[in-house]
């Protein structure tokens, strides 16, 4: 995959935007909407100035494809809308071939995470029944969260991981990892 350059203002406004929310979500839980919407006005603003109507579309098709995958995870209640609106605004500064990157890094370090705590909470067999729970689910066409509220991110039986801190160690790993790569 070809990875689109991005000038040192974006890589700043990228790694400003997940740090703050990476901040915020381990405090909070939350991720707050003025600062994910106003990054995706400002992503669209920014590339539209760099890159006039190439800009807007580069901006728009990484917004799209964020909430084209992340979305469904929102409305099967395994993400929270902060999450997807945080990783919707990173598609709209830095396009959908880098947002692509991104969510490769992301699912990694999410998957170590999440197999870490799950091991030392001593979860990790219940989380396998979870999984084999999910998969029967989605195929009789029923959402797991209706008849397990372990499967819930709403809920309080529900294991959670501050994803938005995920996001923000996978994004500055994937800044870090483009900036000692010649992707030219």
């Amino acid at each position: 995959m070809q990875f689109s350059k991005m000038p040192p203002i974006v890589q700043a406004l990228v790694a400003i935007l997940v740090i703050m929310a990476g901040i915020w979500d381990w405090r909070t839980r939350r991720i707050p909407n003025w600062l994910t919407l106003s990054s995706v006005i400002l992503g669209i603003g920014l590339n539209a100035f760099l890159y006039q109507t190439a800009g807007v579309w580069l901006s728009l098709k990484g917004l799209g494809l964020a909430l084209l995958i992340y979305f469904p995870l929102f409305l099967l209640r395994g993400m929270g809308a902060g999450d997807v609106k945080l990783m919707a605004a990173l598609g709209a500064i830095v396009g959908w071939q880098n947002w692509l990157g991104i969510l490769i890094v992301t699912s990694i370090l999410g998957g170590i995470a999440a197999l870490v705590v799950v091991i030392l909470k001593g979860r990790f067999w219940k989380t396998l029944e979870n999984i084999w729970f999910i998969g029967l689910s989605i195929r009789k066409r029923e959402a797991p969260y209706a008849s397990n509220p372990q499967l819930d991110v709403r809920s309080d039986q529900a294991m959670r991981l501050p994803h938005g801190v995920v996001i923000a160690f996978g994004t500055v790993a994937f800044l870090a990892a483009i900036s000692v790569l010649d992707y030219s």
